[in-house]
């Protein structure tokens, strides 16, 4: 019986070691591989509905600026002076998100994705 214990402590001890460990820091520092060129669906979507939407959409606080299509999107980028905004750095006038900077590499995503050509799909 104590056989067992020792063998699934040193088995536990083993598995845990051979984890990897990162802080969210470097996690959301890590830039993004993107094959080809940046399109609104494959990848600025997504941040752009997990970071802008809660106030930019038909309930939010800045609902007079939506940011729920590409559409909406692409305009802010061409128009509304979304790219200067969020390469704002934290306590600046005008920074979006409001909450603070996004990481670097989420910038980095959507400016290469207005290089490309603001593409859709």
């Amino acid at each position: 019986m104590k056989a067992i214990q020792f063998l699934s402590a040193a088995l536990m001890a083993l598995f845990l070691y051979s984890c990897d460990s990162h802080t969210y820091t470097e996690l959301e520092e890590t830039p993004p591989v993107v094959e080809g060129k940046v399109t609104y669906t494959a990848n600025v979507k997504t941040i752009i509905d997990n970071v802008c939407t809660s106030c930019h959409s038909a309930n939010g606080s800045a609902s007079f600026r939506p940011l729920t299509t590409y559409a909406e999107v692409k305009d802010a980028v061409q128009n509304a002076g979304l790219l200067d905004r969020i390469q704002l750095e934290n306590g600046e006038p005008g920074l979006m998100p409001q909450g603070g900077r996004m990481p670097q590499n989420r910038i980095d995503l959507i400016l290469k994705w207005n290089e490309d050509g603001l593409l859709e799909n």
